[in-house]
């Protein structure tokens, strides 16, 4: 059960690792610390593997809870219980609040789950997200839910075919040659203020254009691929379906 980052361990002594823990406690817990712009989060491996259930996945919590949290919902499945999606969990999970789960997308396994994926030599396992309430102990799909916290726990149930974090209406910028001439997005740019950048790369100044984010999506869902794009990174591509290649934003001195 010890807290592992991704990018803190040689990958093979990260597998070594898990393979003790799931030995001795029954899983690995994998925690991922948020950044400027994504949030954090903390999965289950091993469960599936020994007891056959569904890994378990929360979203925007400290480390420290989410640790707690992974531990305490495997111990309900130690003792031979089913986690059920829908199910109201309140007071089990949270003091005096209530937490439900959610079945996780195949499709956003990929996202979020890559040393699951590499442990398991395959994303064709099955997972469940963990989902908390506000302060008002509503959930994310109910009314009036806080706005503070609407970007930190992403459903990973819904939304595959637009996986940005922003609202669909987004105001984004693109490239007449987009929009007219149905040329395919080569460079998407997520700047240190958070705008949104579609280029075509054969644009000058004056063929900047505003459209919806979703607009961009729906001509091409593999711009899904970059939604996790931090502030300040762009990547690169030689056409549609070809690898993106991501770095950090180069500013010319003028800029």
């Amino acid at each position: 059960m010890n807290i592992e980052a991704h990018n803190c361990i040689n990958p093979e002594d990260l597998i070594t690792n898990i393979k003790a823990n799931i030995k001795k406690h029954g899983l690995q817990v994998i925690m991922i610390d948020s950044t400027d712009y994504l949030p954090s989060f903390a999965y289950s491996i091993g469960l599936w593997q020994k007891y056959n259930h569904p890994e378990i996945i929360c979203f925007g919590l400290s480390n420290s809870l989410h640790h707690t949290i992974i531990n305490e919902v495997a111990e309900i499945i130690k003792s031979g219980e089913s986690i059920e999606v829908g199910k109201n969990y309140f007071d089990r999970i949270f003091d005096n609040s209530n937490a439900e789960f959610l079945t996780v997308d195949p499709n956003n396994l990929e996202d979020y789950f890559g040393t699951a994926i590499n442990f398991y030599a395959t994303n064709d396992f099955p997972a469940l997200q963990l989902v908390w309430t506000d302060r008002n102990d509503k959930f994310p799909w109910e009314e009036n839910f806080e706005d503070d916290f609407l970007y930190k726990q992403p459903l990973l149930d819904r939304n595959t075919a637009f996986k940005f974090l922003e609202p669909k209406n987004l105001t984004s910028f693109t490239t007449k040659q987009w929009l007219n001439d149905q040329k395919p997005i080569l460079q998407v740019t997520h700047d240190d203020e958070g705008d949104w950048l579609f280029l075509t790369g054969d644009q000058a100044q004056e063929d900047i254009i505003i459209v919806a984010l979703e607009q961009l999506v729906l001509r091409d869902n593999t711009l899904n691929e970059v939604f996790d794009l931090e502030y300040g990174e762009e990547a690169e591509r030689e056409y549609i379906g070809s690898k993106w290649k991501r770095k950090k934003i180069e500013y010319n001195d003028e800029d």
